[in-house]
């Protein structure tokens, strides 16, 4: 019998390949993805389309309303998405404790279901730079969470399983290109079209492009014109 894990799933290209991690280690997976306000939401459509390409016991997209609090261009359309490439710091597309919100309801329902595995697709080599996706915050979480659930309490240890944090992209991409990842069907622009059609511009379309022609893998992302 597979073991249940909660995978977070964006749509994009480190949790599709996130998830296929999951499944390729025997995981019975249960995806979790989050309706908070950004502006990018064409990305639940392909976690739609990646779940029924890689499979999950179960997709659940849950609305947080991050955009009432604002802070990021994600969830601002008053503040403008960086296009002049990847800077030193913290950018504007930061969401304020994101990854903290969405671990934690990850969590509940990992409890749930009686769950010792949550997998996510945070990177610290390849990455925007953002303070929730480097490793000691992952392992700060997972010591928190052994410290605040029941299972925790009576000695069941809860893992964050975060395979690709030390991964570059490209790494990333022949990884999940070996795992049978179409990523055609995920969509990673910070201001992606209603379609899906990526800018080409920002931190996260230029890693994106980055990284597979360091794969040597060819680009399916659709760009707008």
């Amino acid at each position: 019998m597979m073991k249940p894990a909660v995978v977070l799933l964006s749509g994009g290209l480190d949790s599709a390949t996130c998830l296929a991690i999951a499944r390729s280690q025997g995981f019975d997976a249960y995806c979790l993805s989050f309706d908070y306000g950004q502006r990018h939401n064409a990305e639940l459509k392909a976690a739609e389309r990646v779940v029924q390409a890689l499979g999950a016991r179960e997709h659940r997209v849950l609305s947080l309303g991050l955009a009432q609090f604002g802070g990021s261009a994600l969830t601002d359309t008053s503040i403008a998405v960086p296009t002049e490439g990847v800077q030193p710091g913290i950018p504007v597309t930061y969401v304020p404790a994101r990854n903290t919100i969405m671990l934690s309801l990850a969590l509940a329902w990992a409890e749930v279901l009686g769950s010792m595995d949550i997998f996510v697709g945070v990177n610290a080599v390849d990455y925007s730079g953002y303070p929730d996706c480097r490793p000691e915050y992952i392992a700060a979480f997972e010591k928190m969470a052994n410290l605040a659930t029941k299972f925790g309490v009576e000695g069941h240890k809860l893992t964050i399983h975060a395979p690709l944090i030390d991964l570059s992209k490209a790494d990333i991409i022949r990884t999940g290109t070996a795992l049978g990842v179409d990523y055609g069907l995920t969509v990673s622009c910070y201001q992606a079209d209603s379609e899906g059609r990526a800018c080409g511009a920002c931190d996260s379309c230029r890693l994106r492009a980055e990284g597979f022609a360091a794969a040597g893998v060819a680009d399916p992302t659709l760009y707008r014109a």
